[in-house]
């Protein structure tokens, strides 16, 4: 082992650690390790600045946009109402129909919209046939991973491998040559969890459930501080405004600015307007201070702020939200949407306290309370997905659908024919439908996740050090070697690709799949060489490997979604994912060498 190998296998550990423990970003590790292999001579500036210059992040960010303006038109809404009718059917029936249903249009746009879009049309249909909602969620998240190994652009990590090999003069794939190992393994995953899917799946209860019936009915009020009020210079505490008389006092407004509340700190003036969420006993414990006098109740002539019923809804934060990475104070939350923070859900733990300093994360379930009119408002909200009813879309967006439609239609059948490469025909797919209207410039641009892209340029820079240190074929060498002391000569290819598959399986398992495709491929290629056999068995099982990860819930991106939504614990996903990856696997040592002889 040489120096340079010793190197890049150490900044790949740090990595690694860093991934897992999940300290810094994952596309911020990503770019540190890129300055790492310049910084320590392991490839050139100049080397490492070309991995700008594959085609895959370009065509990732693409179809980011193709995605977000299928999703505006309103096409996957009118494909889900489908979805909501099957509710009369037995669950066996629904299951299969939900997987494949989803399959299809995830293995054509990006995974996570779709899930997106697909959750609270799942929801509603968990309401409809009396089941909880951790009955389906995980299946949905599932069903997209499934569905993006059937096509090229199905799923990112098929482009990474993809773009990797154009980079190297190699083979590439077709649009739908993978089509022969998704499309068989989406049908055992929806017979799979069609059959065995309620018997897994666990009840768990969302997170309204932390509420007791009383905490469920509050009341959005506002009340008043009199000029000679007696609580004018107490603080929130000492004027009885407190959370065991059944007050939560959610905002102070002062000369017109909304003022941080700190109970035991801030002193009430007079003119302040305090925005409080009583239970009904809070109303009459309000009405007993002394000098502060709820608005309804009083002639000033001040416009009213809220006086209604608070209802209570839950919602998701959009992983394209502008919210996510800033605290619910940072975002003035109740002035921008209307409406009031209870609670946060957080992989698995329920936050209720200093929720105000608690920054925002992709994924996070948000339990609000507000009025119709907020909750109506919210309904078009960009940033949050609410789980009672889908986002329905303006009824203008639907005239461009066939605009959007043809567009992928274009896409897809251009790359199939080989009439222009798939970066080129996705990135003019962008431009047809920036200059229809189908999606504003600034829409096009927030689509795109651009922490993926940086990952995927960062990991890319590193496969190529694994590749100029010798460290990829160092390890295919042992790998190889490893297999070949315990088998046969004439398995040792299959036993070999097993192994790679495995490998990738478990590290896509606790890392990001993007990160593993661009780690594997190069010592996939490597593997073939010191085999001296055909390659493309070994790309095929990296790229379906490193999508097809099913036990733990940060696995992959939809995962991690759904984990919140339902309510789920880290070892629901054990329960159902192990036997879903042992099935995928079973099919890829059968079907890969059949299509992909070696």
């Amino acid at each position: 082992m040489t120096w340079e190998i010793f190197t890049i296998f150490a900044l790949l550990a740090l990595t690694l650690v860093s991934f897992v423990r999940e300290k810094i970003p994952p596309d911020l590790t990503a770019l540190a390790l890129f300055v790492g292999v310049i910084a320590t001579g392991l490839i050139t500036s100049e080397k490492a600045l070309s991995v700008f210059s594959n085609p895959a992040p370009i065509t990732v960010g693409a179809m980011f946009i193709l995605s977000a303006a299928l999703v505006r038109c309103g096409a996957i809404e009118l494909l889900s109402g489908f979805v909501e009718k099957s509710a009369r059917w037995s669950y066996p029936v629904v299951m299969f129909l939900l997987v494949l249903i989803v399959a299809a249009v995830s293995a054509f746009i990006n995974n996570t919209p779709v899930v997106v879009v697909f959750l609270p049309v799942v929801l509603g249909l968990a309401r409809k046939m009396k089941l909880a909602p951790s009955k389906l969620l995980i299946p949905l998240s599932y069903a997209a991973v499934l569905g993006g190994t059937c096509t090229l652009i199905g799923t990112s990590t098929n482009l990474v491998v993809n773009g990797i090999l154009i980079s190297k003069n190699l083979p590439a794939f077709g649009m739908f040559d993978l089509a022969w190992i998704g499309v068989p393994t989406t049908l055992i995953g929806a017979v799979y969890l069609a059959l065995a899917g309620k018997h897994l799946l666990p009840v768990r209860e969302m997170l309204t459930s932390i509420l007791s019936e009383e905490e469920r009915r509050e009341y959005i009020t506002e009340a008043f501080v009199q000029p000679e009020s007696p609580a004018i210079g107490k603080t929130l505490v000492e004027a009885g405004l407190t959370r065991n008389r059944g007050i939560r006092v959610v905002e102070i407004v002062r000369d017109g600015v909304a003022l941080y509340i700190e109970p035991e700190k801030i002193r009430l003036k007079a003119g302040d307007r305090i925005i409080l969420a009583c239970r009904p006993q809070g109303i009459a414990a309000t009405r007993g201070v002394v000098g502060i006098d709820l608005i309804s109740e009083l002639k000033l002539g001040l416009e009213q702020i809220a006086a209604h019923e608070g209802s209570l809804v839950e919602a998701v934060v959009n992983p394209h939200s502008g919210i996510v990475g800033h605290t619910v104070r940072e975002v003035n939350f109740r002035q921008r949407f209307r409406m009031i923070v209870l609670a946060v859900h957080r992989k698995g733990r329920n936050v209720r306290e200093r929720i105000e300093t608690l920054p925002l994360e992709a994924g996070d379930i948000v339990l609000m309370m507000g009025t119709d009119q907020a909750i109506d408002a919210l309904r078009q909200s960009d940033d949050l997905v609410l789980f009672d009813r889908a986002r329905v879309p303006a009824t203008s967006h639907y005239k461009k659908m066939p605009i959007v439609l043809g567009v992928i239609a274009a896409v897809v059948a251009t790359a199939s024919l080989n009439l222009v490469p798939i970066e080129v025909g996705a990135l003019a797919g962008c431009v047809i439908v920036c200059l229809t209207g189908c999606l504003k410039t600034n829409e096009a641009y927030a689509s795109i996740e651009w922490n993926i892209l940086f990952l995927i340029y960062g990991m890319l820079a590193a496969g190529l050090a694994l590749e100029q240190t010798g460290a990829a074929l160092w390890l295919a060498d042992l790998i190889v070697g490893g297999v070949q002391a315990i088998v046969p000569p004439e398995h040792k290819a299959i036993f070999v690709l097993a192994a790679l598959y495995l490998v990738t399986t478990v590290l896509t398992e606790a890392l990001s799949n993007n990160a593993v495709a661009a780690l594997m491929a190069p010592i996939a290629i490597g593997i073939a060489t010191q085999l001296g056999v055909n390659m493309q068995p070994f790309v095929v099982v990296v790229m379906f490997g490193a999508s097809a990860a099913f036990a733990t819930p940060i696995g992959y991106q939809t995962n991690t979604y759904v984990y919140g939504v339902g309510g789920y614990r880290f070892t629901d996903f054990l329960k159902v994912g192990i036997p879903l990856n042992a099935l995928c696997f079973a099919a890829a040592m059968i079907i890969v060498p059949l299509v992909w002889p070696f």
